[in-house]
């Protein structure tokens, strides 16, 4: 058997991973897409495929959550030849789905702006298809189609001497690690893969579950030489930052979320505040068509949401509406909060301020001494986001220059990744003595060092960085 790293090696991007078998029947384990990989439209194309192997050789496509660095480039997959299924849980389908969507819809818009006025128009949009990840809507189709779901804690057998496990991994909702039991010959191998590993406690999502012990581990380490600074619950987090900025003072605070897990949790968190601590009910924008998506399918699979959440739905009878809470979906709506002058707060996409409507909330704000821009994740080089963390004191948005008076606040309640301690412990419930290799991946190379030497410690010796393209023989 044979593990190859094909993404998410010492990267925070790309996740797939190809698992060869001895009787050559191959598994790709998530196909997501690069979000550091820039597509050069000038040069010519050199390889024919976008993949480093076959498409049409591989025989099933596992997904361990529907965020787009692991699910991004499955529609490529099923272009390049790919005909089997894709397995995953069924909340995992229906985000998926969602996102695949949007992904294509962005792809459009970057072709055409690349393709500029060329006169063979349906050629050359041909050619800059080739060019790397991008599809379309054709391609989403084609590819839902085959999505298989299966449920949590049950053993599913692909075929004689290969069987299947997900086990909930509170990441997001549906999220999922994978555990593999393999015999070859007269062995049985185990294998997990945590995918991105959850928080517990966290507003929503259920608790990150242990895996049975396996011989070979897969594990991210997203936040692996770090902890989580803040100790407060979200609620009393969110309930101080309201507070200081549209109650004590009359401001507006704009908070950049993701639109799928990100904006639920938050809009989950305002919710209580209002009716278990009777916090008035300050006026609150969600501007984001698909966070309005992705609320109904978190509303749709109640049973996949911890206890807390189920015992508040049939308290209250509503997770995400609430008093004075406005849907916001046309750009026309958008636009007018700027006319709106009382206190309020603006939950909008995407997290990091990299493109959304988000861009002209923080344009519209970021000048205003009464206004706080509240960022709740991680935020990558590069972003505006990590601009307003770093202290600047102008930032450009649509090349236009503004200055910073608005107060720029962090937490890291809503992070949705498990921290060093989290990590640790996910690994800590394996046996010594029966684990031969852990691999991380998913984390920057910085991270994966230092936690590296935590597992060390703990008893695990053999850690293994893989570098992308690499092949393990288990």
């Amino acid at each position: 058997m044979k593990l190859q790293f094909l993404g998410a090696a010492k990267q925070v991007t790309g996740s797939m991973y190809l698992l060869e078998l001895e009787d050559d029947y191959k598994i790709l384990i998530d196909c997501g897409t690069d979000m550091e990989r820039e597509i050069d439209f000038e040069t010519p194309i050199v390889n024919k495929s976008f993949f480093p192997f076959d498409a049409s050789l591989i025989n099933l496509v596992v997904l361990t959550h529907a965020h787009i660095d692991h699910s991004g480039n499955i529609p490529m997959l099923f272009r390049e030849g790919y005909e089997g299924q894709v397995l995953c849980t069924p909340p995992t389908a229906d985000l998926t789905e969602l996102l695949l969507f949007d992904s294509a819809n962005l792809h459009l818009r970057r072709l055409k702006a690349a393709q500029g006025e060329s006169n063979k128009k349906h050629k050359q949009m041909d050619r800059l298809l080739r060019k790397g990840d991008m599809y379309l809507q054709k391609d989403v189709e084609n590819s839902l189609e085959n999505f298989v779901t299966l449920q949590f804690n049950k053993k599913f057998t692909i075929k004689p001497g290969l069987e299947i496990t997900f086990f909930p991994a509170g990441h997001l909702l549906g999220a999922a690690h994978l555990y593999f039991s393999i015999t070859e010959g007269a062995e049985i191998k185990t294998l997990g893969f945590s995918g991105d590993i959850g928080r517990n406690n966290y507003p929503l999502h259920i608790d990150p579950q242990i895996l049975p012990p396996v011989d070979y581990l897969i594990c991210e380490s997203t936040y692996g030489n770090r902890i989580h600074e803040d100790k407060v619950s979200p609620m009393d987090a969110m309930e101080a930052i309201i507070k200081e900025t549209c109650i004590d003072k009359p401001g507006r605070l704009v908070i950049p979320a993701f639109s799928v897990g990100r904006t639920q949790a938050v809009l989950f968190t305002l919710n209580r505040l209002i009716e278990e601590r009777n916090f008035p009910a300050i006026r609150v924008f969600t501007d984001s068509p698909m966070g309005r998506s992705s609320t109904k399918i978190y509303t749709k699979y109640l049973s996949y949401l911890n206890s807390e959440a189920r015992s508040f739905q049939k308290e209250y009878d509503e997770l995400f509406d609430f008093d004075n809470l406005v849907y916001l979906q046309s750009e026309k709506e958008s636009n007018a909060i700027q006319n709106y002058h009382e206190p309020c707060v603006i939950i909008s996409s995407s997290g990091m301020i990299t493109g959304g409507r988000v861009e002209k909330h923080i344009a519209d704000n970021i000048s205003n001494s009464y206004a706080t821009i509240l960022l709740i994740g991680y935020s990558a080089e590069g972003t505006l986001g990590r601009q307003l963390l770093s202290g600047s004191e102008t930032i450009k948005v649509k090349d236009r220059e503004y200055k910073v008076n608005a107060r720029i606040r962090k937490i890291d309640v809503f992070s949705g990744h498990a921290d060093q301690l989290g990590l640790l412990s996910f690994i800590k419930n394996q046996q010594i003595d029966k684990l031969k290799k852990v691999f991380l991946t998913h984390g920057e190379e910085e991270s994966m060092l230092e936690f590296s030497q935590e597992i060390q410690k703990i008893g695990f010796k053999e850690v293994i960085l893989p570098a992308k393209n690499e092949t393990y023989l288990l």
